[in-house]
């Protein structure tokens, strides 16, 4: 069967906004902020024989492409050898083993099989990230942890929902292992009721255009996705490139974890090694496959966003298995920075290596964190116990056309931080400061975007604050000749005393109470290209908005600006010498 360009497009826009709709209801739904408001969860549609992705919702994050894949084959994989039970109509399976597929224990992954005319047509699958799953920080993020087990519940894929009807026995083992579970329920019935409204807009699609339209539809839209994506990969200079990139620790052994990457092109494929990256980690650092393999993808989604989104985009992409290091964590190590924080870094290797044969499409390295900061405890105006979890923007690379974006959201994902108000509302907190973090952008032609500056206080009873965030020993890495971003700042205020972790920017159990005070501050993303070709206006531009110091811009541009009288100018004579001096000395 041979379908006309229109009827094609149409069914392809149709599975994404199937996708799409479950994603706005989930977020709707959703009790927890995380969700509701941060919108740190994703929906997707998933092959029936393998669990290959069919469609993904555009307002979903990029990390969960190649997660949900893989754990939904997992699930197959399970069920044919017995070691999970077959699925009938309305059922929906829970798991967060990061083992199967999945990230850290906080994201949980629903997974329901659509049936049609009684076969078995495809799965609908979503990922959320719970604010707590146990263990022995709340919020999960343990930054010393050395085990899976110090994270939290770790579940294999079970029933939750047995033909459409919740399994009360098996909600009251996931309740009784996690903190505030009084109001995971919310959470819960948003998250099917999300994959129900993907059920009902399938039946609708599939009404209308026919079964097999429709299959056939899927079959050339994966096909052509792997053409398109192997025509651009062709168009790349022949090569071979390396790289390396740095994660701060892992929590417990106060030493930088290094990613090797070598990414080498034959014909219309590229070959992904990280052979050489620093082995398996006791502290909570390490990534299993599945988020190892997906950082790949959604990197190549960033250098090349036109291709869609489907399991026929990853085809030309060959990650060779790297064994041995803690790209390839195995039980029971601990994996709560894996995609968070790690996946991340593996991104910006990729960056970092093709920015030379790609200039015009890879940016420098945007500021990899996504702040991770979860605050547990009593709240005693409410008289109730809580669990907050906070993340935070940072600044993007520049790339060869503009400046990075300020405060944008994470590499892996489109979650925004929550409104402070919002979270002055829900939880027992103040935010005292809430910014952009100034100087941060690392210096190119096209500067780097600032990260956020932000200042939160506990307003009454008692918490625990722990926190697992990267980039506090290394900046985000410069690009063709750019500075560094400036690097991840976390200040504890207690008692008039200010406290830096060890460990930069993973603590855990730190004890608060009412007037205490945290404050982060992200990193900006990289410059790219020599900062002493930035122009003239576009410097005097920054400071006149408060981006950069006076100092600060003679030192990283070489721009000698004049204050008289509240006004600035430009020193063009100096600033002529003074750059060729610079100049002279890179």
């Amino acid at each position: 069967m041979s379908l006309d360009p229109i009827t094609l497009s149409v069914i392809q826009a149709s599975l994404q906004q199937v996708c799409d709709e479950m994603d706005l209801s989930f977020s709707r739904a959703a009790f927890s902020p995380v969700i509701a408001e941060a919108n740190d969860r994703s929906d997707g549609i998933y092959a029936a024989a393998d669990g290959s992705l069919i469609a993904q919702g555009t307002e979903g994050l990029p990390v969960f492409v190649g997660t949900m894949q893989y754990s939904t084959a997992e699930l197959i994989r399970l069920i044919a050898e017995g070691n999970a039970a077959p699925p009938d109509p309305n059922d929906i399976y829970i798991v967060n083993d990061p083992y199967l597929g999945g990230t850290h224990l906080m994201d949980v992954r629903f997974v329901r099989p659509y049936y049609r005319n009684g076969k078995l047509w495809c799965w609908l699958s979503n990922t959320g990230h719970w604010p707590d799953t146990g263990g022995s920080v709340p919020g999960g993020f343990s930054a010393s942890a050395t085990a899976v087990e110090q994270e939290g519940l770790r579940l294999p894929p079970v029933k939750l929902f047995k033909k459409g009807e919740l399994d009360r026995e098996i909600y009251a083992i996931i309740c009784s292992n996690i903190r505030v579970a009084d109001q995971r329920i919310g959470d819960v019935k948003a998250q099917a009721a999300a994959l129900q409204v993907g059920s009902e807009r399938l039946d609708l699609l599939l009404d209308r255009y026919g079964d097999a339209t429709v299959q056939t539809a899927i079959g050339e839209l994966r096909a052509r996705a792997s053409r398109q994506m192997r025509q651009l990969i062709s168009r790349m200079p022949d090569g071979q490139w390396s790289s390396e990139a740095f994660i701060d620790s892992d929590g417990v052994i106060d030493e930088p974890l290094v990613i090797k990457l070598q990414v080498k092109k034959i014909c219309d494929r590229l070959i992904f090694d990280f052979a050489g990256s620093s082995p398996p980690c006791r502290g909570p650092m390490n990534s299993v496959l599945a988020t190892t393999q997906s950082s790949v993808y959604l990197a190549m989604r960033h250098i090349f966003p036109e291709v869609p989104i489907s399991a026929g985009a990853f085809e030309p992409l060959e990650i060779v298995r790297p064994e041995g290091t803690f790209l390839d964590a195995q039980y029971p190590r601990p994996v709560s920075g894996c995609a968070a924080e790690v996946s991340q870094r593996i991104a910006e290797a990729i960056f970092a290596a093709l920015v030379e044969a790609l200039p015009d499409r890879v940016t420098a390295a945007p500021a990899g964190t996504s702040g991770n900061f979860a605050l547990g405890g009593y709240d005693a105006e409410r008289e109730r116990d809580f669990v907050m979890y906070q993340l935070s923007g940072g600044g993007y690379g520049g790339n060869s056309n503009s400046d990075g974006l300020s405060n944008g959201c994470s590499t892996i994902g489109i979650s925004k931080a929550p409104p402070v108000e919002i979270m002055e509302q829900a939880f027992p907190v103040i935010y005292n400061h809430y910014a952009l973090h100034e100087g941060s952008a690392g210096a190119g032609k096209m500067r780097g975007g600032f990260g956020l500056d932000y200042e939160l206080e506990l307003r009454n009873g008692e918490a625990r604050a722990s926190f697992v965030m990267d980039h506090g020993r290394f900046g985000p890495q410069g690009a063709l000749g750019g500075n560094d971003g400036d690097v991840n700042k976390v200040v504890v205020l207690r008692d008039g005393a200010s406290y830096v972790p060890k460990h930069l920017s993973k603590e855990q159990d730190i004890e608060l109470k009412p007037g205490d005070r945290v404050r982060v501050r992200t990193p900006g993303g990289g410059g790219y290209g020599d900062p002493l070709q930035r122009s003239v206006k576009a410097v005097l531009d920054d400071v006149r908005l408060g981006r950069y110091s006076l100092g600060q811009v003679r030192d990283l541009y070489g721009v000698v600006l004049v204050e008289d009288k509240m006004l600035l100018s430009v020193d063009e004579s100096g600033t002529a010498r003074l750059r060729r001096i610079m100049k002279r000395n890179q």
